[in-house]
């Protein structure tokens, strides 16, 4: 039975990798002060998406080993990626929220009847012409 050879990152790239984090996340920070409109979400998936794949090829040691799981750990980020892009077009074209009401049916239902209480009745209001 033959063990796969255990590969020694150089510590120069271990640094790179470190400042490249410390870099991006700088730049989380800076964009997540600046008003990009709708693509908030999208750069700062960019940049998570990067360190992460930072992190799992050269930390995680992804990149020296088998390509299966690589190709499996591809696979699964895809599938992260599909779902959020559907969860985001559901909330993006779901359409105007601001005309939803406070309270519940309920509390609605009690409030309108209350209403309805208060109305005089119809056949009181119409103007009786004979009493002149």
């Amino acid at each position: 039975m033959s063990h796969a050879e255990h590969h020694i990152t150089p510590i120069k790239t271990l640094v790179q990798v470190i400042v490249a984090l410390f870099a991006l996340t700088i730049l989380t920070v800076a964009t997540s002060r600046l008003d990009l409109g709708a693509f908030d979400v999208l750069v700062a998936l960019a940049i998570a998406l990067t360190k992460g794949a930072l992190v799992v090829s050269v930390f995680m040691a992804l990149k020296y080993d088998n390509k299966v799981n690589a190709v499996v750990f591809g696979i699964g980020a895809l599938f992260v990626i599909v779902f959020l892009a559907f969860t985001l077009f559901d909330t993006a074209f779901r359409g105007d929220l601001s005309n939803t009401t406070e309270g519940t049916i309920m509390e609605q239902k009690a409030a309108e009847e209350a209403l309805q209480q208060r109305e005089p009745d119809p056949a009181a209001l119409q103007f009786n012409r004979s009493n002149e």
